[in-house]
């Protein structure tokens, strides 16, 4: 009893996960919005499980039921009536082997005994009949009390269990009526829905076989959105690391979206990052080792961020989208006024602000800032809004922007009488500054 109730209750337990499971699944929606019939076919999930809930509810009930009217009584019936029985059995038995023996005994007596011997042995052996006549009765009265007891305290409680069994099954044809108009509903949204899959499915496909073999005709570019994979420029202390990304990209806002995506993990994502555009770059071939790249930077977060698309086709888009512009050339074919400010302009902040930072030659600045300074500080509609002791200006931004301004100035930079002075006069500091 205890093994099937145990698996009532884990049949009861599964039946309602079943039904918490319908309950919580969505379907996704394809396209802009759901027909009538879609939205029939969704509802049918929670519709299911509520008909399972309330079905395995009433059946709970009835099992609980069944403890009282029928698990109990039949108990009762056979702890009182089948156990007296059997004790009147035990009683008979004894008293039957007793009156066997004694009879036996008696029946052995010699008839040469005196007769008031003979008449003592009588007497005892009609008391033993007696007893054992009463006690034959009891347990014939027992048996039959049990047997009349069956008629009614054993089928009583069947016919309860079996009602209340009825009144389960009726209960679920009355579930099975009120479900009945939306069991029509839905085999109609069904059959639409259908019928509509087998009428499109050609032409789907043969909108497939199209776009198999001119892609680039059938591709839906949107110049207000764009979205598709991007890997991002992750630095850390020695090294760099590129980390697959999906990104979107709203042109109404400016709003950059970017959500960690680990194909190893079975396509895992990781939390949403978001930011407002500034500006985008793309970047040099010879300015990075890998290929496809470009540099955004924010308006909501500091530094810039380099990207890698997937083809040379799909930065182009994502630089259309984002109204990206083309790397700044400093091509100067000679030194002119311009330039001769710029770079004593250049040199007083590094001098003003840096002279003493430890690297200063050595370390360089990000190559898409350095592009940035060159590009305002060579124009002269921009050159005078440049504000070099502004902190947006690193040091090592400065110095890598003279070098590479030096190093597109057309050779030689000085006539040579003055080259030796140039080098005494360099080296004679750099001396002195040693032994200081």
């Amino acid at each position: 009893r205890d093994r099937e109730g145990d698996r009532g209750k884990y049949l009861s337990t599964a039946k309602r996960k079943f039904a918490e499971s319908l309950n919580e699944f969505k379907f996704q929606c394809i396209g802009d919005a759901e027909t009538d019939d879609e939205i029939c076919i969704a509802k049918s999930l929670q519709e299911f499980a509520g008909v399972l809930q309330n079905l395995e509810d009433e059946r709970t009930r009835m099992i609980e039921n069944a403890d009282d009217v029928l698990i109990m009584p039949l108990e009762r019936f056979r702890k009182e009536q089948i156990s007296a029985a059997k004790e009147a059995k035990k009683k008979y038995d004894k008293e039957t082997e007793k009156y066997c023996a004694v009879l036996e005994k008696h029946l052995s007596l010699s008839a040469k005994k005196k007769e008031a011997h003979l008449h003592e042995a009588d007497s005892q052996v009609d008391h033993v009949r007696q007893h054992f006549y009463e006690v034959s009765l009891e347990y014939v009265f027992k048996v039959q009390e049990v047997q009349e007891r069956k008629m009614f305290d054993f089928v009583e409680p069947l016919l309860a269990f079996l009602q209340g069994l009825f009144t389960y099954y009726h209960h679920g044809y009355e579930l099975a009526k009120d479900f009945n108009h939306f069991k029509t509903d839905l085999t109609i949204s069904i059959q639409n829905t259908r019928n509509r899959f087998e009428s499109t499915r050609s032409e789907v496909e043969c909108l497939m076989r199209k776009m198999k073999e001119n892609p680039h005709e059938h591709k839906s570019i949107s110049h207000d959105t764009m979205e598709g994979y991007l890997f991002v420029q992750e630095k850390r202390s020695f090294v760099s690391t590129w980390v697959k990304h999906y990104c979107t990209y709203h042109r109404e806002p400016k709003r950059v979206t970017m959500v960690l995506f680990d194909q190893k993990s079975g396509g895992k994502v990781g939390e949403e990052e978001s930011f407002t555009l500034k500006s985008c770059t793309r970047r040099k071939t010879d300015s990075i080792e890998k290929r496809f790249c470009f540099d955004v930077e924010a308006v909501d977060r500091p530094g810039v961020i380099t990207m890698q698309a997937l083809s040379e086709e799909d930065r182009r888009l994502w630089m259309e989208a984002m109204d990206g512009r083309e790397p700044v050339r400093c091509q100067v074919a000679q030194l002119d006024v311009v330039g001769f400010n710029v770079v004593k302009k250049f040199i007083y902040a590094v001098e003003t602000r840096g002279i003493d930072e430890q690297g200063l030659y050595r370390i360089v600045g990000v190559n898409s800032r350095v592009q940035k300074l060159l590009g305002l500080a060579m124009d002269p509609k921009t050159c005078a809004d440049v504000e070099l002791d502004s902190t947006e200006w690193e040091i090592k931004t400065i110095t890598s922007a003279i070098k590479y301004y030096l190093r597109m100035l057309p050779a030689p930079l000085m006539t040579y009488q003055y080259q030796r002075s140039f080098i005494k006069a360099a080296s004679e500091s750099f001396v002195s500054c040693l032994f200081s």
